[in-house]
């Protein structure tokens, strides 16, 4: 299995833990904006992790590091950052996402990475 498909199952992963955590984790309300968010982002990066498992594009990384971003900012811009398990599951999430979309990212712009 090459790097590219491993990086891709584990955005997968990533996507699947996200939907995941409100109930493992517990968070305080499974119908809150903490969870809510967990949910629609899970989904959102399993999309873009099967879309590039089924054929890689350069977009999915850029979706990836958008993503990742915002599940850095969203504990702070939903108000849910009270809820310290919530707060840390996004935002360490979101450090590794992006830092995975940037690595990626920036080894094309260098040419070390196939498209």
């Amino acid at each position: 299995m090459t790097r590219k498909r491993r990086r891709d199952w584990a955005m997968l992963a990533s996507g699947i833990w996200l939907l995941l955590s409100p109930f493992v984790l517990q968070y305080g309300d499974f119908a809150g904006k903490a969870a809510l968010n967990s949910y629609v982002l899970g989904i959102g990066l399993a999309v873009f992790a099967t879309a590039a498992l089924l054929r890689p594009r350069m977009w999915e990384d850029w979706a990836n590091l958008v993503l990742g971003v915002w599940l850095i900012l969203s504990p702070f811009a939903l108000s849910f950052e009270a809820e310290a398990i919530a707060r840390w599951n996004h935002i360490v999430l979101g450090i590794l996402i992006c830092a995975d979309a940037l690595w990626v990212i920036f080894r094309r712009r260098i040419g070390k990475t196939p498209t």
